[in-house]
């Protein structure tokens, strides 16, 4: 997902060694080569078929192919490329100018200055391979150990670690060679098209105005219409799938090819969900060889055993009778990736642009009564290295297909736009037709424009003559009309008018219908902010893949209304088309519910970015941007064009802006080359990077494209990023998290919550669990980082004011306070004791208003005491019921007087009965008191028994040990065996003899870590322990957490907390987790990550109970606050399995409890900056928490 940055410029630094000789055109571009340290270790890519992979040092094998090297020279004398013909990549600086940044396999581009190597002879036999972009030096960590990966240093020719041996090699890698030319369309990138129709908006003819208002899709164009002028082609198709396009069955579209004996498929569907051919998720390297535009198999990939698979679609269909003197049209939506369409046998055309629609005129070809329609489909095609997104690549007819019919005398098209004063009380409509004639010439038509208001009403109507139009030719017409004080469309408040098109003959007979759902908005940027109606609006959104784990990208409008609903209640309200045009009735769903719309064009070359900067491609790119773009121009949700994704800068870009603007003039973005786009835009910078980029002296606002990157247990810090664009920056309009869902998809013939990523399917090359980024998850269940997200992005703010007083501050750009209830309740230690709900004043955008909430008289002395705060719609809308939650807080009224342990009275009965037993054996010691026993194990250093009226709370002797192991996909990290030493154990009475205290003294080993950590044990005879820990990390400390960890019964299986809940929430990641009393199953603690993960973590907690189901347990109580998870898996055993689907095949039955002194924070380093520096463990520093252990009964 990162953009790796290209830096062009040379830098090279002189060498220091004295005597130094830079290498002439010795080196054979065909021969073989070993490159070597002095200790003889050797450049290993390690079989890697992945680009953007680390090269390393590997011990020297005699007969690996990954070690051998071909050093191709450059023009510049010299200068080498380091490639590896086994996967055909060069060795690349990753295009970043910096000391200690390890080099990468990167595509073959040996124009590319971060492939160019300049090779310089030594004296002593070696070489110092520099780079030709950046000056630094080839070379490994000073310790040399095989494994350690290749870096680019401050080059200092004198030292060992950056001297190289080279040697030829014996060992022939043969790799077929790469493909030159091509007669097929589809390995032509000039041939992108052939007969298609232009690009237009999206409407159905109807025969007339009654019967287009009767229609279901009349004011809902998602809905499915029923036209009289439309016929529907999805349903079951005969389906024929083939590995490569030799094997296809040649003629199957002539009408007398008989396919009766085929299978079906449904249309629309990814015929890899139904179990032809394979799934495939890459990020950024092709599944394909990197050689465009030609389509070749990779050694290794699954390419090689299914080169280039063909869909061959066919199916029948009835022309409608009165259909017999029309114009008819075959449209599709989307097809993956290139498609041939045949109708009664004859060719009609080809298409490519997977994400853009395809219409074909098929009026010479069809006929009264049964048609035979045939569809050939390539899965791979040139167009596929302009889809390089990160995302499962799937193949074939994805989106709707169906016909339309339309008189000869055609609305082609047409074009809505508006004006608004400044006052924001004058809309000016103003309609742009385009009329075709596919017949007789006519002197002249009339095309009529009514304007209906968003309840109906008519508003005006007005006629615009088309004029004389030739046999064949098309005439552009306009018309305008203005109204009074328009209802504005914005996000808030998506007001839609109707537009009813009637074009009529020269007689007044109505030839067709159709109307346009539009949104009157004004789009303005004043210093370098946007403005929305004249409203500063920032942009709270994500990024959006199209995926259904059961559909693949055929994703039922049911999933795609799920996914609006729930962007509107979590609080987003902008989506980033990523990293492709969504199906059109998305577009009506936005306008309706009331999203704002970046809308991407389906370019991304991400593994091969100099295609943006070659001639042959700039049709391609331009094509697929204009196709965008007029299709979806009538849409008031689409604020902003994206041009594509991380492809670099190039003239094609700069081609595909100036298309875009000559169409309509909305503002641009493209991250990839901000200087011709309308605004700035950076993807995962940290918080720091972030203000630096914002307070740059440039004329334009500044968006992140993509942030807090969502994989797996993650979001963390997200407060940070929005106090500071919300509240203190100078270009930042807002940003689009990654991503919405987990791409986590089905596999054919297992269960349909079984959710399965890269690699799962055999699938090379891939990228794992990479497209696992939702903040839903695959099947749209909520995840505590949509809660946090929803926190974090509400419109109001909710703060103290004084006593008796809340301050509301309306964040919203057009909505009022009046529009809201506001409910609170009143906390005494987690437990409610007083609420009320009531009508929220007026209150215009950015005003702030006092709220009078009288809490004082519930205050007691005693008891730590909360406010929450929860305003809810006071009215249905289209999106939410009455009574939704939209923003919430939670408020500090009083902290307990008395907090912790010191809240925790020993009973005086335990002054009475100390522990009558005590024994010590060798190993074991013993504390018994009526009810009670409690016991040690001197050698392991470990509490191993708690015993309360004969039932032992812990399982298996396991009481508290240190865990320091955490994996998440954001901190990824292995498990390390780990070794316990016993410094001392010792213990002895209280001085005042009524209760015994145990030291313990230990020193864990974690890899080469130790971590020195104190248990100060004072237990009581009515079985209360007391828990003193300190832990102390040195200047190598690493790891993710300092806790004590302990075994439970399997019966302690009720959990009841005061802390922070109910969702699991982190450090860096509670916002919306308040302080409260919470009940739960230990099971019901885990969350549906689709790559098994730590989980489950809990903040701030007071105290906890387990309990069985009689109510009987242990109570856990913090001296001040602990974080715990509670589970039935340790941290390891989530680390040894892949899915979370398999978390049965590691269920325990006892309780794992964590108690965490600290835990770094989550961050979002998976793609990103990791935790802030407040929420990392710090180096050496002595960390200390205390809690009670007593016994239980509910």
């Amino acid at each position: 997902m990162m953009q790796r940055l290209k830096i062009l410029g040379s830098a090279l630094i002189a060498l220091s060694f004295s005597v130094s000789t830079v290498v002439a055109q010795q080196f054979d571009p065909k021969q073989g080569y070993e490159i070597h340290t002095i200790n003889g270790l050797a450049l290993d890519n390690q079989e890697s078929l992945d680009t953007n992979t680390k090269v390393f040092i590997s011990k020297r094998e005699a007969d690996k192919e990954s070690q051998v090297w071909n050093l191709i020279p450059c023009e510049q004398e010299g200068c080498y490329i380091i490639a590896s013909p086994l996967t055909q990549m060069n060795i690349d600086n990753s295009g970043k100018g910096k000391v200690d940044c390890s080099v990468i396999q990167w595509s073959a581009d040996s124009t590319n200055p971060n492939q160019q190597w300049k090779v310089t002879a030594l004296p002593n036999g070696n070489y110092i391979f520099t780079s030709v972009a950046t000056g630094y030096n080839l070379g490994f960590p000073d310790a040399g150990l095989v494994g350690e990966p290749v870096f680019q240093l401050e080059p200092n020719a004198s030292k060992s670690n950056q001297q190289w041996q080279i040697r030829k090699s014996n060992l022939k890698v043969v790799a077929e060679a790469l493909k030159a030319k091509s007669n097929n369309d589809w390995e032509n990138e000039r041939i992108y098209a052939i007969n298609k129709e232009e690009g237009r908006a999206t409407f159905i003819p109807f025969a007339s105005l009654e019967e287009m208002k009767k229609d279901p899709a009349y004011k809902r164009p998602w809905e499915r219409t029923q036209s009289s002028r439309y016929l529907l082609l999805n349903g079951n198709w005969k389906f024929n799938w083939v590995k490569q396009p030799s094997e296809r069955p040649v003629d199957f579209y002539k009408t007398n090819y008989d396919v009766s004996g085929w299978k079906e498929i449904p249309v629309p569907s990814n015929w890899e969900m139904h179990g032809y051919g394979t799934p495939i998720y890459t990020n950024i390297t092709y599944p394909i060889r990197n050689n465009p535009p030609f389509i070749q198999g990779q050694r290794g990939y699954t390419v090689e055993k299914e080169p280039n698979a063909v869909g061959s679609y066919r199916r029948e269909f009835t022309l409608p009778a009165d259909w017999k003197d029309k114009e008819v049209f075959i449209h599709f939506d989307g097809i993956y990736s290139a498609a041939y369409v045949w109708i009664n046998g004859k060719k009609v055309g080809y298409s490519q642009g997977s994400s853009n629609d395809a219409e074909f005129r098929i009026t010479p070809y069809v006929k009264a009564g049964k048609n035979t329609v045939a569809v050939e489909v390539y899965r791979w095609c040139d167009g596929s290295f302009l889809e390089d997104q990160d995302m499962f690549r799937l193949s074939g007819i994805h989106r709707d297909v169906y016909l339309v019919a339309s008189p000869k005398v055609r609305l082609r098209d047409v074009h809505l736009t508006s004006q608004i004063s400044d006052r924001l009380d004058m809309a000016e409509l103003k309609v742009k037709a385009d009329v075709r004639n596919y017949g007789k010439k006519i002197q002249d038509a009339t095309l009529r424009v009514s304007l209906l208001s968003p309840e109906g009403e008519s508003l005006r109507s007005f006629a615009i003559p088309t004029g004389q139009i030739s046999g064949g030719q098309e005439n552009v017409c306009k018309g305008m009309t203005t109204i009074r004080d328009p209802q504005l469309w914005s996000a808030e408040t998506p007001y839609l008018y109707t537009v009813n098109l009637e074009l009529l003959d020269a007689a007044g007979n109505v030839l067709e219908a159709t109307s346009q759902q539009y949104g009157f908005r004004k789009i303005e940027i004043r210093n370098n902010k946007v403005y929305i109606n004249n409203a500063l609006v920032l942009f709270k959104g994500a990024n959006r893949h199209d995926i259904h784990p059961q559909f693949g990208k055929a994703v039922p409008v049911e999933s795609m209304i799920e996914d609006i609903l729930l962007f509107k209640r979590f609080n987003l309200n902008t989506i980033r088309t990523s990293h492709y045009p969504n199906d059109p009735k998305m577009y009506a769903l936005y306008d309706y519910y009331g999203l704002y719309v970046m809308d991407e064009a389906d370019i991304e070359c991400h593994g091969n970015m100099s295609l943006s900067t070659r001639e042959s491609w700039e049709g391609a790119y331009v094509d697929r941007m204009v196709r965008m773009v007029e299709r979806d121009k009538n849409h008031p949700s689409v604020i902003f064009w994206s041009m594509g994704n991380e492809s670099g800068g190039g003239r094609n870009f700069e081609a595909t802006y100036r298309a875009a603007k000559a169409i309509d003039d909305r503002y641009i973005h493209y991250e990839g080359m901000n200087d011709i786009a309308d605004m700035d835009s950076r993807m995962y910078p940290s918080i720091e990077g972030m203000i630096e980029q914002d307070e740059q002296p440039r004329n334009k606002p500044y968006f992140l494209c993509e942030y807090a990157h969502a994989m797996g247990n993650a979001i963390g810090n997200l407060e940070e990023y929005w106090d500071y664009i919300e509240f203190h920056s100078k270009r930042m309009i807002g940003g689009c998290i990654w991503d919405w869902v987990d791409q986590g998809i089905n596999m054919p013939g297992q269960p349909a919550d079984h959710y399965y990523f890269g690699g799962s399917f055999g699938d090379r090359p891939n990228d794992n669990d990479f497209c696992c980024n939702g903040i839903v998850t695959a099947d749209r269940q909520i995840t505590p980082k949509l809660w946090e997200v929803k926190k974090v992005y509400q419109y109001l703010t909710l703060e103290p004011n004084g006593e008796n007083s809340v301050g509301v501050r309306n964040r919203y750009a057009f909505l009022n306070l009046h529009d809201f209830n506001l409910r609170y309740v009143i906390l005494k230690d987690g437990v409610p004791v007083a609420e009320e709900e009531f009508s929220l004043p007026d209150g215009k955008p950015g005003e702030h208003r006092a709220v009078q909430i009288p809490y004082s008289r519930y205050l007691t002395p005693e008891g730590e005491y909360y406010l929450n705060l929860e305003v809810k719609l006071k009215k249905d809308c289209v999106w939410a019921k009455a009574g939704h939650i939209v923003a919430t807080e939670q408020l500090l009224l009083q902290k307990s007087p008395t907090s912790g342990l010191q809240s925790v009275a020993i009973p005086a009965s335990t002054k009475e009965a100390p522990f009558k037993v005590v024994e010590e054996e060798k190993r074991y010691l013993f504390f018994r008191s009526p009810g009670v026993e409690i016991t040690f194990d001197k050698k392991a250093g470990k509490l191993t028994g708690v015993r309360y009226n004969g039932k032992n709370m812990l399982h298996l002797r396991e009481g508290w040990s240190l865990n320091t192991f955490r994996f998440i996909n954001n901190d990824v990290r292995k498990w390390q065996d780990t070794k316990t030493e016993v410094l001392d154990f010792e213990w002895k009475w209280s001085d005042d003899n009524q209760s015994a205290v145990v030291t313990i003294q230990l020193e864990e080993l974690i890899g080469n870590i130790k971590v020195p950590h104190t248990l100060i044990y004072r237990l009581y005879g009515n079985g209360e322990i007391d828990v003193n820990a300190s832990f102390t990390t040195n200047e190598d400390f690493n790891l993710p957490r300092l806790s004590l960890q302990a075994l439970f019964s399997p019966s302690l299986e009720q959990l009841e907390w005061y802390g922070r809940g109910p969702i699991e929430n982190y450090q860096d990641r509670k916002n919306a987790a308040y302080i409260g009393k919470y009940q739960s199953t230990v099971n019901d603690m885990k969350e549906k990550y689709v790559r098994s993960q730590s989980m489950g973590e809990r903040c701030d907690t007071r105290w906890l109970t387990l309990t069985d189901k009689e109510g009987k347990g242990i109570k856990i109580t913090s001296a001040d606050t602990f974080d715990f998870s509670a589970l039935h898996y340790t941290d390891k055993d989530l680390f040894d399995i892949k899915y979370g689907h398999d978390l049965a095949d590691i269920y325990r039955a006892e309780v794992v409890l964590n108690l965490d002194c600290i835990q770094r924070g989550l961050g979002n380093a998976s793609c990103g900056p990791g935790p802030r520096p407040k929420y990392e463990i710090q180096k050496n520093t002595v960390y200390r928490y205390a809690f009670r252990m007593s016994p239980f009964t509910k």
